[in-house]
C-alpha cells in the first residue's frame, strides 16, 4: 500500500518538473534566440517479488514478479540546432546567425571567462567596444594587422570598434583635376575682364581644402611680360585667343586644427597659360608657367584677414604689399617666352633672355607655309645635357648651359613648345591641308603647389583641359573643374579628414567603418564558436551557455561563419523558437498526468483509512 504513495508521489514530483519546463518556454516565447526545452521521464527501480524460473519437460517457465516504485525526469532536452524565426530591427549591429551545417555561437567574454551566445543584440558602449545589449558582455573577435590591414586569425580579443584612431580616415592630397564644358565667344562674361570664372576646390595631405579660381578671357596672345607674341601663323588666330589665368589660391579655412592662422603668402603661386581655340578644336596650350621661389606674381587675394595687391615701384619691379605695405616681397619676371620663324630646310638658334631667373620658357617654331600630309601626334623629349632626340620631320637639341634650342625643320609646319623646366617638348602640333589642329602635352598643365607647404604632393596637380570645347552655345559658356580624372572622377581627386558616420557587418562578420569623405576601412571581424555537442553547453542565464565536459571545448581562436556556408544577417535578430500550440498541447497531457498521480495518493490514502477503520 505505501509503494503506490510513494510512486504517486514521484508522478507529482515528476510532472510538475515538466510543468515547469513549460512554463519557462512559454515565459521566452518572445525572448530572443531563446532555445525551448523538452523533458522526458524514466522508470526508477523495481522491486523483484518472484525471480523467473526457467522451464522443465512438464512445466513451463514462470516470469519474475517485480513492482515499480514510481517515476523520475530522464533529460531535459534543449533544442538548440533549431533555429527560430527572423526579426528585421534595422539596426545595422543587431546580428542574426543563420547555420547552414554547424550550430553556432557569438563569442563574449564576461570579463573572466569566455562565453557563448545566439542573442547577436550588441551596441558599442563608452569604450568604443562592441558589447551585448542586455548584459555589457564584450564581443570577442579577430583584429587587423596594422601593418598588412588584413585579418589576423588568432585569439580572440575584445572588438574595439571606435578609437581615437579610427574614428577619422586619412585625407589623401589632390594630384588630379579637369576643366570640362564649353567656351563661348560670345559669353559676355569671358569677353569682360574679369573673364569666366571657374573654381577647383582641392586637398593637401591634412585634409585641408583650398579654392583655385582660374578665370577664362578673350584675348590676344601674350607673353608672361603682357607683351604680344608675334609668332607667324598664330597671329591670324590672336582675335581668337584664350588665356586661362590662376588668380587665387585661398585655404577654405582661415585656421588648422590648432587654431594657428593659415599664411599662404610666402607660399603662393600664380600661373598663366596663354593658348589659342578654334571652332570646334581643344584648348592649347603654348607652355606650362609656373613661378618659383623667388618668381611669384599675383593680382589681388584675400587671406589671413589681410589684402595682399600687386605694384610696381619706383625701379619697375613688382611688389607685393601687405595690408598697409608691410613685408613686401620683391617679384621677377617668372617666365619669357621667345619666338622663332625658320624656312625649310634652315637652322636657327634663338637664345632667351630675361630678367630674373626664368623658371620655364616657350620657344615657337612656325612654318610659313602649310604642311602636307595628314595631321599627327608625336612625343619628344630632351635631357639636361643636351641630348638629340628623333622627331618626324624635326630635330632639336638645347643647350643647358646657355640656354639655347637649336631647331632644325623639314617639309611639315610645326609648332613647337619647349620647356626648360623639365626639358621635355610640351606641346608639337602638326597641321595638315584641312587646318586641324592636333595637340599632345597641350592638353594639361600642371599647377605647382609644393611651395604651399610640405603637405602638398611634389608632383603638383595635373589639370586636363582636354574635354574643354570651344564653340557657339548661345553666348553662354558652362565651362567648370573638378577633381578626378576624365575617365575616373575618383582617380587624384583627394579627399578631407573622413569621420566615422556609421558601421557596417558583413555576412562573414567583417566590421567596416564608413567615413564621410567615402572611405571605407576594416577594423575586425566576429568569428563564432562550434562544439561537437552544441547541446551538451550549460545555460548560464542571459542567453549566455558555458561549456561543459560533454560539449567539447573552445580553443579560443574561433572559426569564420562562412567556412561551413553559414552567415551573420546584419539588421535581424533570431527569435525564440517555442512552439506554443506543442507547448500547449505537453501542458494538456502534463495536466493530465498530475490528476491520474493525485488521484493514487487519495485512493490510496482512502484504502489506509478502510484498513484503519477495520479495528472498529
Amino acid at each position: 500500500m505505501m509503494r503506490s504513495l510513494f510512486s504517486g508521489v514521484a508522478g507529482l514530483k515528476t510532472h510538475q518538473q515538466k510543468m515547469d519546463v513549460i512554463g519557462n518556454n512559454i515565459a521566452n516565447v518572445n525572448t530572443t534566440a531563446f532555445k525551448s526545452t523538452s523533458t522526458t521521464f524514466q522508470d526508477v527501480m523495481y522491486q523483484t517479488m518472484l525471480n523467473a524460473s526457467g522451464g522443465t519437460s512438464t512445466r513451463g517457465g514462470v516470469n519474475a514478479r517485480q513492482i515499480g516504485l514510481g517515476v523520475t525526469t530522464a533529460a531535459n532536452k534543449i533544442s538548440i540546432s533549431t533555429q527560430g524565426s527572423s526579426e528585421a530591427t534595422g539596426d545595422g549591429l543587431d546580428l542574426r546567425l543563420v547555420d547552414a551545417q554547424s550550430t553556432n555561437f557569438f563569442i563574449v567574454s564576461d570579463g573572466s571567462q569566455n562565453l557563448f551566445t545566439r542573442a547577436g543584440s550588441f551596441y558599442v558602449d563608452g569604450n568604443g567596444n562592441l558589447a551585448m545589449t542586455s548584459t555589457g558582455y564584450l564581443v570577442q573577435g579577430w583584429q587587423v594587422d596594422p601593418e598588412t590591414k588584413a585579418i589576423k586569425r588568432d585569439t580572440v580579443s575584445a572588438l574595439k570598434v571606435m578609437s581615437d584612431t579610427n574614428k577619422t580616415s586619412d585625407p589623401e592630397t589632390t594630384t588630379q583635376a579637369k576643366a570640362t564644358g564649353i567656351i563661348d565667344s560670345n559669353d559676355s562674361n569671358v569677353t569682360s575682364t574679369s573673364g569666366h570664372v571657374m573654381s577647383l576646390t582641392f586637398y593637401d595631405n591634412l585634409g585641408y581644402a583650398y579654392t583655385a579660381k582660374f578665370a577664362v578671357k578673350s584675348g590676344e596672345n601674350k607673353d608672361a611680360e603682357g607683351k604680344l607674341i608675334e609668332t607667324g601663323s598664330k597671329s591670324a588666330k590672336a582675335n581668337n585667343g584664350f588665356t586661362i589665368e590662376l588668380e587665387s589660391i585661398t585655404a577654405d579655412s582661415q585656421t588648422d586644427s590648432e587654431g594657428n592662422p593659415i599664411d599662404l603668402l610666402e607660399k603662393y603661386i600664380q600661373s598663366k597659360v596663354s593658348g589659342s581655340v578654334t571652332s570646334g578644336d581643344r584648348i592649347k596650350y603654348t607652355a606650362d608657367l609656373f613661378g618659383t621661389e623667388n618668381g611669384k606674381s599675383v593680382d589681388s587675394f584675400k587671406l589671413d584677414a589681410s589684402q595682399y595687391t600687386i605694384e610696381k615701384d619706383s625701379s619697375g619691379n613688382n611688389v607685393i604689399t601687405r595690408g598697409t605695405g608691410a613685408n613686401k616681397l620683391s617679384i621677377s619676371v617668372a617666365s619669357v617666352t621667345a619666338a622663332l620663324t625658320a624656312s625649310s630646310g634652315a637652322s636657327t638658334v634663338v637664345t632667351l633672355t630675361g630678367s630674373g631667373t626664368p623658371s620655364s620658357y616657350s620657344v615657337q617654331v612656325s612654318k610659313l607655309f602649310s604642311g602636307l600630309g595628314s595631321a599627327a601626334k608625336n612625343y619628344v623629349t630632351t635631357d639636361d645635357k643636351g641630348a638629340t632626340t628623333a622627331l618626324e620631320g624635326l630635330k632639336a637639341s638645347f643647350d643647358e648651359s646657355t640656354q639655347s634650342l637649336k631647331i632644325s625643320t623639314k617639309a611639315a609646319a610645326y609648332d613647337l613648345f619647349f620647356n626648360s623646366s623639365d626639358g621635355t617638348f610640351s606641346d608639337i602640333d602638326s597641321r595638315g591641308a584641312d587646318g586641324t589642329t592636333l595637340t599632345n602635352r597641350g592638353t594639361s598643365v600642371k599647377l605647382d603647389v609644393s611651395k604651399l607647404g610640405d603637405q602638398f604632393d611634389k608632383a603638383g596637380i595635373n589639370i586636363d583641359f582636354s574635354t574643354l570645347l570651344n564653340y557657339d552655345n548661345g553666348g553662354s559658356s558652362t565651362a567648370g573643374m573638378d577633381r578626378g580624372t576624365v575617365a575616373d572622377a575618383s582617380s587624384g581627386a583627394g579627399k578631407k579628414i573622413g569621420q566615422m558616420t556609421g558601421l557596417t557587418i558583413q555576412d562573414d562578420g567583417q566590421i567596416y567603418a564608413s567615413y564621410s569623405n567615402g572611405n571605407t576601412e576594416l577594423l575586425g571581424q566576429i568569428p563564432v564558436a562550434r562544439f561537437a555537442n552544441a547541446s551538451g553547453l550549460e545555460s548560464v542565464g542571459s542567453n549566455c551557455y558555458k561549456t561543459t565536459l560533454n560539449s567539447g571545448s573552445f580553443d579560443g581562436i574561433g572559426v569564420d561563419v562562412s567556412s561551413d556556408g553559414s552567415k551573420m544577417n546584419s539588421g535581424y535578430l533570431e527569435m525564440s523558437n517555442v512552439d506554443l500550440a506543442q507547448e500547449f498541447t505537453q501542458m494538456i497531457t502534463t495536466q493530465r498526468g498530475f490528476q491520474a498521480n493525485s488521484r493514487i495518493i487519495t485512493v490510496s490514502d482512502t484504502m489506509l483509512e478502510e484498513l484503519t477503520n477495520l479495528k472498529r
